[in-house]
């Protein structure tokens, strides 16, 4: 009988800690309100902390809110997060959109063996691997070839729909006229 109690006293401990993980894990929700609905992504803390942080940090003050999607391109991604320069309703400036950042420090980089599909979440960064800052992608398809190159972040979990539904920029580097935008931007449980 002692031994029972053991056993079921051991099963609580590991419990206790599965529900604590759990409970952690379901608060990493990020939720971006678009003009056609809310897009839910599950950020990835285990995957990339300092960036998911950062991101956090940032939704938390309200800095990705009115956000532009200044660089859509069809087929591959859909670009936002500049808050310096892309924020619609605070001096947004469409020729800087995409050069700008937040006033906290760059990131560096978290690469990760989690591929870029349909969905998932990336950091942007310029050309030094180490430059992550504010600015984030949403995957329309597979792009293997980004895999190992920039950091995973998070993925879509639900309101794809929605994402599918952000107004293409034009030219190589789809630039957009007029962008859609992050109306409001929360944290939270899914």
């Amino acid at each position: 009988m002692k031994l029972f109690y053991l056993a079921f006293a051991g099963v609580l401990y590991l419990a206790s800690f599965a529900g604590d993980a759990f409970a952690q894990a379901a608060d990493h929700y990020l939720t971006i309100q678009l003009k056609s609905g809310p897009v839910v992504i599950q950020l990835m803390p285990g995957v990339a902390p300092k960036h998911v942080a950062q991101i956090e940090a940032l939704a938390k003050k309200g800095e990705y809110d009115n956000v532009a999607f200044h660089r859509v391109i069809d087929g591959f991604m859909a670009q936002t997060g500049d808050v310096k320069y892309g924020n619609m309703e605070k001096g947004f400036d469409a020729s800087l959109a995409g050069t700008g950042s937040s006033d906290m420090p760059d990131i560096p980089a978290e690469f990760s063996k989690t591929p870029f599909v349909r969905g998932t979440v990336g950091m942007a960064r310029s050309q030094d691997p180490n430059s992550a800052n504010s600015q984030f992608f949403i995957m329309f398809a597979d792009g293997s070839f980004l895999n190992g190159q920039y950091t995973v972040v998070g993925k879509v979990v639900s309101g794809m729909e929605n994402v599918d539904k952000i107004k293409r920029g034009e030219g190589q580097n789809g630039e957009v006229s007029n962008p859609d935008r992050m109306i409001k931007v929360t944290l939270g449980k899914k």
